[in-house]
C-alpha cells in the first residue's frame, strides 16, 4: 500500500499555514477597501493604478460634493445598524436553539450505551476496543457547538464587510466603473477568504485537540467530528430562511407599491421600505449565503473524513492521507488567492461590458489552476494505492482515480455555473424571450419564466449524475465526498463573486437615495446586473455541491447504521422515499407563504405612509423607515421557526419511530426532489429579475421596444420579478440546506437510531 510522500509533520504545517495565509490576505484586501474614505476631502495628488488618489471623472451635476458624501455615509450607517440589529435578534433565538439541540445530541448519543463510561468494541472491527459512547456524545456536542459558532461568525463578518463596502463602492463609481468594481470585488474577497480559512482552521484545530483524547481510536474521533458539519448547517438554515424572508418581504413591498402603483424608481428615498430592502440584501444574500457555503464545506469535509477513518487511511493511521480533504481546501485557498489578483491587480476593467466576462474568468482561472493543484496534492498526499470502505468491503483505489473523483466534481461545478449563467443572464436568448413575453402582460411572463426554470434543470442534473457515477465507480462513497469537496475547493473565489452582487446592489440603492447623477446610477446598475447573474451561479454551485454532499453523508449514514442494502421494494423504505420527496414541497410552501404574509404587511404599511404623510410624494417629508425595518424583522424571526423545526425534527422522529431503513428512504427522496426544485426555483427567479433589468437598461433595439420604465411590458416584468423573489432568494437556496442538514443529522444520530430506533415497528 505504501505511504504518502508528504510527511505527517509537513501536513501539520501546510494546513494551518495555508489557513493563516487566507486570513492575512483577506485582511490586506480589507485595508485596501478601507482606503476609500467616507469623508469629502479628496486629494488629487498623483494617480496610481488602483485609483486611490484619482480625481473624479465628472463633478456631480449641480450637486455639492460634500453633501453627496455625507448622505452616502448616513445611508450606509442606517443599513449597517439595521442589519446588525436584525442579526443580533436572530442570533438570540438561534442561540437558544443551539443550546437546546446540543443537550439533545448529548442525551441521545449518551444513551446508546446507557451513559456507560467503559470502552466498547469498535463498530466496524469488533476485535478492537474503542472509546465509550459517552465520549462520542460529549465530543459530538462540542464539535456541533464549534461548527455552529463558526457558521454564525462567518455570516456576521460577511455582513459587516458588505455594509462597510457598499457606500465606498458608490463613491468610487464617480471615478469610473472599474474603480467601483475593484472595491466591490475586494470586499467580496474579504468574506470569501475569511470564511474558507476560518472553516479550515477551526476544523484542523478540533481534529488535533480531539486526537489528544482519542489517541488511536480514529473511528470514534472522526465520528465525533461530524457534529461540526451539523452545527454549521443548522445555523445556516436559520440564517438562510430568516434572512430570505426578511429581504424578500421588504423587496416585494417596496416594488409593488413604489414601482407598480406610485411609478417611482427603485431605491427612491421616498419609498418607506427602501432601507429595509437594502438591509435585507446583507442579511439574506450575504450572511445567509456565507453560513450556507460554510455548512457545505464543513459537511463534505466531515463526510470524507468519516469514510476515510474506516478505510486503510484510518486503519493504518496514515495522518497525511487522512487529512487529504483538508489539504485540498488548503491548496484551494492559495489557488483562489492567485485568481483574485487577476480581477483586482493584473487586469483593469474599463467599460461596463467587461464586468461580467471578468467575473466569469475568475471561475475559469480558479478551476484550471485548481485542477493542477489537486493533481499535486493527490500525488504527494495519498499513497499510490489504498483501500476505501465500501458497504462492508474494502475497495482497492489508485491515487489517479482519486484525482479524477475530485476533478470531476470541480469541473461539474463549472458546468453547472455556466448553464446557470446561460439561463439567467440577459445577454442570452432564454432571458430575452422571457422579457419579450412581457408584451402580452404578466401572465405570459410567468408562464415563460416557469418553463425556463424547469428546462434549466436538465444539464445540471446530468452533470451531477455523471460526477456521481464516475466518483462512485472509482472510490465508492469517499469518491463522492471528495467530488463535493472538489466543487467547493474554490469556495473563496465563489464567495467573492457571490458577495460582490449584493454589495453592488446596495451601492446602486445608495446612489439613488443620495440623489446622485443618472450616469452613476447607470454604472452601479451595470455592476448589479452582473452581480445578479453571478449570484445565480453561486446558488448553482451551492445546490450542486449540496447534492453530492448529502449523497456522501447518506452513504456514511447507511454504513454507520449497519444497513446492508436500501431496498426500494420493501414497504418500510418506499414509504420513506415518497414522504421524503414530499418534504421539499412542504418546506417551500412554508417559506413562500411566510414571504407572502410578511410582504402583505409591508405593502399595507408603505401604502399607509404614502397616503397619510403629507408631502412624502413631493419629497418634502421623510418616510418612517424604522417601522418597515421592524415589520421585516418581526416577520422573519417568527416565520423562520416552523420551516426550521420541520427540517430538524423529521430525521429524529422518523429515525426514532420508524427506524433507519425508513429514514434512509426519506433522505433519498428528499435529495432527489429537493435538488430539482432548488435549481428550477433559483433560475426562474434569476431570469425574471434579469428580464426586468434588460427592459430597464434598454441597451439593445429589442429592449428599447419593450421599455421604458413604467411601460406596460415593464410593469409585467416587475410582477414577474416580484413572484420570483421568494423563489430565488428564500425557497430555492434554503432547499439545499434541507437536503444536507437532514443527511448530516441522520449521520450524527445514527448510533442512537441503530440501537433504539424503529419503536413503532418493534411494537407491531
Amino acid at each position: 500500500m505504501g505511504a504518502a510522500l508528504l510527511s505527517e509533520f509537513a501536513t501539520e504545517i501546510v494546513v494551518p499555514v495555508c489557513a493563516v495565509i487566507g486570513i492575512v490576505f483577506s485582511l490586506v484586501q480589507w485595508v485596501l477597501v478601507s482606503r476609500v474614505k467616507l469623508t469629502s476631502e479628496r486629494h488629487a495628488s498623483g494617480s496610481n493604478k488602483n485609483g486611490y488618489g484619482d480625481s473624479l471623472i465628472e463633478e456631480e451635476e449641480g450637486l455639492n460634493d460634500h453633501n453627496v458624501v455625507t448622505k452616502c455615509a448616513e445611508i450606509q450607517t442606517a443599513i449597517s445598524e439595521g442589519a446588525t440589529s436584525f442579526l443580533f435578534t436572530e442570533y438570540q433565538y438561534v442561540g437558544i436553539f443551539m443550546i437546546a439541540f446540543a443537550i439533545l445530541i448529548f442525551l441521545f448519543l449518551g444513551s446508546v450505551e446507557g451513559f456507560s463510561s467503559k470502552s466498547q468494541p469498535c463498530t466496524y472491527d469488533k476485535e478492537k476496543t474503542c472509546k465509550p459512547a459517552l465520549a462520542t456524545a460529549l465530543f459530538s456536542t462540542i464539535s456541533f457547538l464549534l461548527g455552529a459558532i463558526t457558521s454564525v461568525l462567518s455570516g456576521f463578518l460577511g455582513m459587516k464587510i458588505a455594509t462597510y463596502a457598499n457606500a465606498r463602492t458608490t463613491l468610487e463609481a464617480r471615478k469610473g466603473v472599474g474603480k467601483a468594481f475593484i472595491v466591490a470585488f475586494r470586499s467580496g474577497a474579504v468574506m470569501g477568504f475569511l470564511l474558507a480559512a476560518n472553516g479550515l482552521l477551526v476544523l484542523y484545530i478540533a481534529i488535533n485537540l480531539f486526537k489528544l483524547y482519542y489517541g488511536d481510536d480514529w473511528e470514534g474521533l472522526f465520528e465525533a467530528i461530524t457534529g461540526y458539519g451539523l452545527g454549521g448547517s443548522s445555523m445556516a438554515l436559520f440564517g438562510r430562511v430568516g434572512g430570505g424572508i426578511y429581504t424578500k418581504a421588504a423587496d416585494v413591498g417596496a416594488d409593488l407599491v413604489g414601482k407598480v402603483e406610485r411609478n417611482i424608481p427603485e431605491d427612491d428615498p421616498r419609498n418607506p421600505a427602501v432601507i429595509a430592502d437594502n438591509v435585507g440584501d446583507n442579511v439574506g444574500d450575504i450572511a445567509g449565503m456565507g453560513s450556507d457555503l460554510f455548512g457545505s464545506y464543513a459537511e463534505s469535509s466531515c463526510a470524507a473524513l468519516v469514510v476515510a477513518s474506516i478505510s486503510s487511511f484510518g486503519v493504518n493511521h496514515d495522518f497525511t492521507a487522512m487529512l487529504y480533504p483538508l489539504l485540498i481546501s488548503s491548496v484551494g485557498i492559495l489557488v483562489c488567492l492567485i485568481t483574485t489578483l487577476f480581477a483586482t491587480d493584473f487586469f483593469e476593467i474599463k467599460g461596463v461590458n467587461e464586468i461580467e466576462p471578468a467575473l466569469k474568468k475568475q471561475l475559469i482561472i480558479s478551476t484550471v489552476i485548481m485542477t493542477v493543484g489537486i493533481a499535486i496534492v493527490t500525488w504527494i498526499g495519498v499513497p499510490s494505492s489504498f483501500t476505501i470502505y465500501n458497504f462492508g468491503d474494502q475497495k482497492v483505489v489508485k491515487n489517479w482515480q482519486l484525482f479524477l473523483c475530485v476533478g470531476v466534481g470541480l469541473w461539474a461545478g463549472l458546468i453547472i455555473g455556466f448553464v446557470t449563467e446561460y439561463y439567467t443572464s440577459n445577454a442570452y436568448s432564454p432571458v430575452q424571450d422571457v422579457a419579450d413575453s412581457c408584451r402580452t402582460g404578466a401572465a405570459t411572463n410567468v408562464i415563460f419564466g416557469l418553463a425556463l426554470g424547469y428546462k434549466s434543470v436538465i444539464i445540471p442534473i446530468f452533470a451531477i449524475a455523471i460526477s456521481i457515477f464516475v466518483s462512485f465507480s472509482f472510490a465508492a462513497m469517499y469518491g463522492i465526498a471528495v467530488a463535493a469537496l472538489g466543487m467547493l475547493s474554490t469556495i473563496a473565489t465563489g464567495l467573492a463573486i457571490d458577495a460582490y452582487g449584493p454589495i453592488s446592489d446596495n451601492a446602486g440603492g445608495i446612489a439613488e437615495m443620495a440623489g446622485m447623477s443618472h450616469r452613476i446610477r447607470e454604472r452601479t446598475d451595470a455592476l448589479d446586473a452582473a452581480g445578479n447573474t453571478t449570484a445565480a451561479i453561486g446558488k448553482g454551485f451551492a445546490i450542486g455541491s449540496a447534492a453530492l454532499v448529502s449523497l456522501a453523508l447518506f452513504g456514511a449514514f447507511v454504513s454507520r447504521a449497519a444497513i446492508s442494502t436500501v431496498d426500494v421494494l420493501t414497504p418500510k423504505v418506499f414509504i420513506g422515499l415518497i414522504v421524503g420527496a414530499m418534504l421539499p414541497y412542504w418546506f417551500s410552501a412554508m417559506t413562500m407563504k411566510s414571504v407572502g404574509s410578511a410582504a402583505l404587511k409591508m405593502v399595507e404599511e408603505v401604502r399607509r405612509q404614502f397616503n397619510t404623510i403629507p408631502g412624502l410624494m413631493e419629497g418634502h417629508a421623510k418616510p418612517d423607515y424604522a417601522t418597515c425595518v421592524k415589520i421585516s424583522t418581526d416577520a422573519s424571526i417568527k416565520e423562520m421557526i416552523p420551516p426550521g423545526a420541520l427540517v430538524m425534527l423529521t430525521p429524529l422522529i422518523v429515525g426514532t419511530f420508524f427506524g433507519v431503513e425508513t429514514l434512509a428512504g426519506v433522505l433519498a427522496g428528499a435529495l432527489v426532489s429537493g435538488v430539482q426544485i432548488a435549481i428550477s426555483a433559483s433560475n426562474t427567479g434569476g431570469a425574471w429579475d434579469n428580464a426586468k433589468k434588460y427592459i430597464e437598461a434598454g441597451a439593445s433595439e429589442h429592449a428599447r421596444t419593450l421599455g421604458p420604465k413604467g411601460s406596460d411590458p415593464h410593469k409585467a416584468a416587475v410582477i414577474g420579478d416580484t413572484v420570483g423573489d421568494p423563489l430565488k432568494d428564500t425557497s430555492g437556496p434554503s432547499l439545499n440546506i434541507l437536503i444536507k442538514l437532514m443527511a448530516v443529522e441522520s449521520l450524527v444520530f445514527a448510533p442512537f437510531f441503530a440501537t433504539h430506533g424503529g419503536l413503532l415497528f418493534k411494537i407491531f
